[in-house]
């Protein structure tokens, strides 16, 4: 039998038609996730919002990032790369009135589901690549990636078409998960999970804490903060095991089939829950810099 093996432009290029059907296929699902259809997790502060509301944390995460980003009071406008349906852009646009929103996503459902609920807003999404987009260089103010940039492994190019886009003095925001060693370091255990989360979600892989710092410095940002938030993003991640549960239950009593991209979703979901369990080797970490 013979064994054939994909290069890593052919193995990219696949992984990116597996995400476009993964998302044109789950994206409503996530409305069982977050009712403001945030795809991300969420970050929590102990007196201020409770473990429990976990939509409220979806968008204090939401909040961490664009008070990262400094937007001022003047004319501004934002650019979310890999934005999903726009819940991060109707969170910006609602908290800032001289906003003005852009969001890039490989998913034809989601432009049109997120354009459909910016109807009447500042905001518009397009379907293309974030690694390589259609606007002029120094267009942006803000530049933020939550959860997204991990589909292409955190890769330099998708940190060069940022800083590309992005004016002079203009702020960058990744919120994600990263590896706190080199993939190759990882334990059983983790590099298990690492992978099968890998799969279930169609990510490449996630990249390293330590190179993508190294990475926006040598790409000229300046100014590179990271913040270790996994503590803070934890008590939404436990929420996980629960969401999968009633959503499987409100499937059954609604006699609906479960969908193919629902089942990696969901798998996808378990598995972040149990690299967070590897604390020596994952971490979530909101990273911010200015060009």
């Amino acid at each position: 039998m013979k064994v054939i093996t994909l290069n890593h432009l052919e193995k990219g290029e696949q992984t990116k038609i597996e995400m476009i059907d993964f998302y044109d296929g789950a994206t409503e699902d996530y409305e069982f996730w977050s009712k403001d259809l945030n795809m991300h997790f969420g970050y929590f502060i102990p007196f201020k919002n409770s473990p429990f509301a976990r939509n409220t944390m979806l968008n204090e995460m939401n909040n961490q990032v664009l008070k990262r980003l400094n937007i001022t009071k003047e004319k501004s406008n934002l650019i979310d790369l890999g934005c999903g349906v726009g819940g991060t852009m109707r969170y910006a646009l609602k908290k800032h009135n001289n906003l003005t929103a852009f969001g890039v996503t490989l998913s034809s459902f989601q432009v049109d589901k997120g354009n459909s609920l910016l109807k009447d807003k500042k905001g518009t999404i397009v379907n293309e690549n974030y690694n390589h987009t259609s606007f002029k260089s120094n267009t942006f103010n803000s530049a933020l990636a939550i959860e997204s940039l991990c589909h292409s492994g955190h890769k330099k190019e998708s940190l060069q078409e940022a800083y590309r886009i992005l004016k002079p003095g203009g702020r960058f925001v990744i919120a994600d998960a990263f590896l706190k060693k080199d993939e190759t370091e990882l334990c059983y255990g983790a590099n298990y999970s690492h992978r099968r989360l890998c799969d279930h979600w169609s990510l490449t892989n996630l990249g390293s804490i330590n190179n993508i710092k190294n990475d926006l410095e040598n790409l000229g940002f300046k100014n590179v903060v990271i913040d270790d938030v996994s503590f803070r993003v934890a008590p939404s991640v436990l929420h996980v095991p629960f969401a999968i549960i009633g959503f499987i239950m409100k499937k059954l009593f609604t006699f609906n089939t479960i969908k193919r991209e629902s089942l990696h979703n969901l798998k996808g979901s378990f598995y972040a829950l149990l690299s967070g369990l590897h604390m020596k080797s994952f971490g979530y970490y909101i990273i911010s810099c200015t060009k």
